[in-house]
């Protein structure tokens, strides 16, 4: 296991920001990485596990404690059952089903991080979110201190969320297992409407996996979200911010404020969710409340590409992003009076 001290955490993040830890452990297989989160408990010692880097927002001091970035390897694939380690690539992972010409996990093309982190954020894009398709979640329980298998249905997966996000500092991601579909080289059906148009077939259909992995992959990188070092549009956390859901009285509130500001003729997009509660676009309301594509001044702006992703346009610091971010958060809600939740990780810092 590698350990490095005064280690810089910037080059960890897809940010590329933040302090250095006092520590950085690097672990290559569960062993270390349970030995490693099992010394820093006994020692009393902060710890922040990080994998891909691509949802942390790291403060400007650093992390003084105990970094461990986990870095295992394991791809097994077993008909249609799929297990991964949490060090892996998630879009390499996506690449090698499509083509074992599976289905179900074809349309996360393209999301940076790894397979580790996806339960937690319940990581979902383009009609798509792994808890469709997680059987388990294999993770080190901290307050029990044993490994543990915990089944889809104990997970508490919802928009953006799990049992693994509302408890951080309890469980460390080990390995994910997953159900894909063999439907003879046909993705699962197409479920969000922008994919659909672009390949030019209605919504509920099916097409070629590896079609509508390469169609998911264009309409990211147009929006910035695809990992490209030359490319400051995606120096980013990729989304920001999370779509909100409101009730029904913060829905009526919204609307009201919405037609009042725009017009009666302007109707902001609207999705069913769960509990009669209906989820609107945080990018619509970014831009409709005057944060279009390249806001900003400094080296912290809005992307070129898409009004959801802040970015660092090299030179930023974590302060110039939180900056940018209360801006936007605080005119969001001056304007709709909807409050914009982010979706990265802080980590020393809060907005």
């Amino acid at each position: 296991m590698q350990e490095l001290h005064d280690a810089p955490l910037a080059p960890l993040t897809t940010f590329r920001l933040g302090g250095p830890a006092a520590r950085l452990l690097t672990s290559t297989t569960d062993a270390e990485v349970v030995a490693a989160v099992r010394e820093a408990d006994d020692s009393g010692t902060p710890l922040l596990v990080i994998g891909g880097g691509s949802n942390l927002v790291i403060g400007d001091k650093g992390f003084d404690g105990t970094a461990l970035r986990i870095a295992t390897k394991g791809f097994a694939l077993v008909g249609t059952a799929l297990e991964l380690a949490a060090g892996e690539v998630w879009t390499d992972a996506v690449a090698r089903t499509v083509e074992a010409g599976l289905a179900g996990i074809e349309c996360l093309a393209g999301i940076p991080g790894s397979a580790g982190a996806t339960p937690i954020q319940n990581v979902g894009a383009y009609g798509q979110e792994v808890a469709s398709t997680i059987t388990e979640v294999v993770a080190y329980d901290r307050y029990t201190r044993e490994t543990v298998t915990i089944p889809n249905d104990e997970c508490a997966f919802s928009y953006r969320h799990s049992r693994f996000k509302a408890e951080p500092d309890r469980f460390v991601v080990l390995r994910v297992r997953f159900e894909l579909e063999d439907a003879g080289g046909l993705s699962a059906p197409l479920k969000y409407p922008e994919t659909a148009r672009a390949m030019g077939v209605e919504q509920g259909e099916r097409v070629p996996a590896a079609a509508a992995r390469e169609t998911v992959l264009r309409l990211r990188a147009g929006k910035g979200m695809v990992l490209d070092p030359e490319d400051h549009d995606t120096w980013s956390a990729g989304s920001f911010f999370t779509n909100p859901i409101l009730d029904a009285t913060q829905y009526a509130a919204f609307l009201a404020r919405a037609k009042d500001r725009l017009g009666p003729e302007v109707t902001p997009p609207a999705f069913p969710a769960d509990g009669g509660h209906t989820k609107t676009s945080a990018a619509w309301l970014i831009d409709r409340a005057g944060f279009t594509k390249g806001y900003g001044t400094g080296p912290a702006r809005i992307s070129t590409k898409h009004t959801l992703a802040l970015t660092n346009r090299g030179g930023a610091t974590t302060e110039d992003l939180l900056a940018l971010a209360r801006e936007v958060v605080a005119g969001v809600q001056d304007v709709f009076g909807v409050t914009l939740v982010n979706e990265p990780v802080t980590v020393g810092v809060s907005l």
